[in-house]
């Protein structure tokens, strides 16, 4: 019902291109350098995964310092809106001219969680990640391979939260949290679309500004030469002259010329 059926895997490129940038935090530790682990999911599931008993029971527990994150929402943003009827012409890659109408603007809202043991290496993460967001950074990302543009996608850090998740006893392993929400500004485009190339125009001209009245006194036509000739074709233009005599006038009824 909608139109033409259009997947550019956008969202999927923003996901992708927010988890490229925390996927190269160390942490340095007597002379050893650890590389933190990134993934996809929510902090719960890694914090429920610290307490998890197998069947052999024997405690099974993750590595700390661990991070991870999530899509959280997705908004349209009306601030970045542009003309929606204005379209984008595609380079011509074999025979067939292409376009897009204008990106429509959409946030996605992320949630990063750095989840360490000591408050040390807590710190030593964020340290790594909050310098570059001033408040936001800009993620280069190609959004629609047709086009073969990289556009920059604003991701904004909107604030930073603290929890440390420690109950029980001293034999309770200890979970330092620190929260980090991201907004990504990106964009969505529609179904790509063949542009029919302009081959004839025609202009009129008349003996006075009201057309409805004024009879018109010439017309000019061009086309390409020969008629068949391709948008990168350079075989010229053919111009046609049309001269009409004063015995015609424009109705202003019709909107077209008739005998006096």
């Amino acid at each position: 019902m909608l139109g033409t059926y259009s997947y550019h895997q956008i969202f999927r490129k923003t996901v992708v291109a927010f988890g490229t940038l925390f996927n190269n935090i160390e942490v340095h530790k007597d002379d050893q350098v650890m590389k933190v682990p990134l993934a996809y999911g929510p902090k719960q599931k890694f914090l429920a995964r610290l307490d998890q008993v197998d069947p052999t029971n024997k405690r099974v527990q993750i590595t700390l310092p661990r991070i991870s994150f999530e899509i959280t929402g997705i908004t349209y943003d009306p601030g970045r809106k542009v003309s929606p009827t204005q379209k984008i012409k595609i380079a011509k890659d074999t025979d067939e001219n292409k376009n897009v109408f204008m990106p429509v603007p959409y946030n996605v809202g992320f949630q990063l969680a750095i989840i360490t043991k000591t408050q040390e290496d807590g710190l030593e993460i964020i340290e790594q990640i909050l310098p570059y967001f001033q408040p936001h950074y800009n993620l280069p990302i190609k959004l629609l391979d047709e086009m073969g543009e990289t556009k920059d996608v604003p991701v904004v850090l909107n604030s930073v939260d603290y929890e440390d998740d420690y109950e029980g006893d001293f034999s309770t392993r200890r979970a330092i949290i620190y929260t980090l929400d991201f907004t990504a500004k990106t964009y969505l485009y529609g179904p790509v679309s063949d542009a029919k190339i302009i081959k004839k125009t025609i202009t009129d001209y008349y003996t006075s500004t009201d057309v409805n009245t004024a009879p018109r006194e010439v017309r000019y036509t061009v086309q390409p030469d020969p008629i068949n000739a391709d948008a990168d074709d350079d075989f010229g233009f053919g111009i046609e002259k049309e001269d009409f005599t004063d015995n015609k006038q424009r109705n202003p009824t019709s909107g077209v010329d008739e005998d006096i």
